[in-house]
């Protein structure tokens, strides 16, 4: 472990193993290129200083913050990159967390609850100020988000939401249903409309995360990860091959598949059901492209991507099991066309693609970022909920700052057992 071997030669051909538990099924918008990758073909076992498993967005994160910081690292995927987990987002770049800042107030009081918010709202404008720094063609953009009362709401439902992000100095402007209708020709009691969230491609993001990397000097490895070893000093990751990688750090960013050995206590897996529609005529657009989503369980929401095709997402279930989760898509789709058709009419609701996929939630709406308790050397990323983009950005700073060795007090109001 006293530093990177020379590695073995490199193989151009990917020959990913099958997925054991499908994530996600259907087909979603966004390009199916493989660009070419430095594959990394392993004859007994290589060393490293930090295993990322998993290449998805939250590996992608990882990759660039650590060797950004110098770091030599290897990426361990079953599957193509980016072709996971990250390929079934809708990419809604929202700094607003799943649970209200009322919610998380009560639960841990108001001045942690707003520093939270708080948090969110910095990563996804330095997320854009990565992307912008690194030249990576994402069609990444800057948006307002719009969060609509439910429909048989009161029209002061969001008045106390409205009031504690005003006191937390948050941007946040309450619309009632007259300046809703006038603003977005929507009909609901009550919205609020915020700055700072933003949108982009999830899977040329995460390809242009993996490439800087890849300059740096990190290398992918395409096979699966069939068991970990844990040291005071180091950790091992056995690969399906029969190699062994050692390292001085293991990150573990495998999406929604989590190891048996990580804390699930605040986490469940649950399902999501997506369409995309042709595009759409620029004068039936909503204004400034904002982000759509709703104080509803479950709740929609809803995008306008780079070709004006209407992303819809939602009607959320507490949905493990893939072929349960697939027989449900056009039930699931119709209704998500159902429920958008009612808040924009004019719109064609002309179905060009639909997906659906697990992801993992938590009880308090909080990522489950940081070490692993009882393994020494693993640092794991998960429970991202609605916020998967901005919560992989915030656990890659984290995860490089754990790496090294300069933790900060607040990474322990994300930390697995909390």
């Amino acid at each position: 472990m006293s530093g990177l071997p020379s590695y073995p030669r490199l193989n151009a051909e990917f020959s990913p193993s099958p997925l054991i538990h499908p994530l996600r099924s259907g087909r979603a918008p966004w390009s199916d290129e493989r660009p070419p990758l430095p594959i990394l073909e392993l004859r007994g076992g290589a060393g490293c200083e930090v295993v990322v498993v998993g290449a998805g967005i939250t590996g992608a994160f990882a990759a660039e913050a650590l060797t950004r910081q110098g770091k030599s690292v290897l990426i361990v995927d079953r599957s193509f990159p980016g072709r996971g987990s990250t390929a079934a987002s809708t990419a809604m770049l929202l700094w607003e967390i799943d649970t209200s800042l009322v919610e998380l107030a009560e639960r841990y009081g108001f001045t942690k609850a707003s520093m939270l918010y708080g948090r969110c709202l910095a990563a996804v404008r330095e997320l854009g100020e990565l992307v912008s720094g690194l030249a990576i063609d994402c069609n990444f953009a800057a948006r307002p988000s719009l969060y609509l009362a439910e429909s048989d709401a009161s029209p002061d439902s969001l008045a106390a939401e409205q009031e504690a992000r005003l006191r937390a100095s948050l941007p946040s402007t309450h619309l009632s249903n007259a300046e809703l209708q006038q603003s977005f020709g929507m009909s609901r009691p009550a919205a609020l409309v915020v700055s700072g969230a933003a949108e982009a491609d999830p899977v040329r993001l995460a390809n242009g995360l993996l490439h800087r990397s890849f300059e740096r000097g990190a290398r992918l490895v395409a096979d699966a990860v069939v068991d970990y070893q844990f040291a005071q000093n180091g950790a091992a990751a056995v690969l399906a091959s029969g190699a062994v990688i050692e390292a001085r750090h293991i990150v573990l960013a495998t999406g929604y598949d989590m190891p048996s050995f990580v804390p699930s206590d605040l986490h469940r897996i649950v399902s999501t059901w997506c369409v995309a529609t042709l595009p759409q005529a620029e004068a039936r657009l909503w204004p400034h492209r904002a982000l759509v989503w709703e104080a509803a369980d479950p709740y929609l929401y809803a995008r306008f991507d780079s070709q004006d095709r209407l992303l819809i997402g939602g009607e959320d279930a507490a949905i493990s099991v893939a072929d349960a989760r697939e027989s449900l898509m056009p039930e699931k789709a119709a209704r998500l066309v159902q429920r958008m058709r009612g808040l924009q009419p004019q719109l064609e609701f002309d179905v060009s693609h639909s997906w659906s996929a697990a992801f993992g939630e938590t009880a308090d709406g909080l990522p489950l970022i940081g070490r692993v308790p009882r393994a020494p050397r693993a640092i794991a990323a998960y429970g991202y909920g609605g916020n998967g983009i901005t919560f992989s950005y915030i656990a890659s700073r984290m995860i490089a700052a754990i790496v090294a060795g300069e933790e900060r007090q607040w990474f322990s109001d994300f930390a697995l057992d909390r």
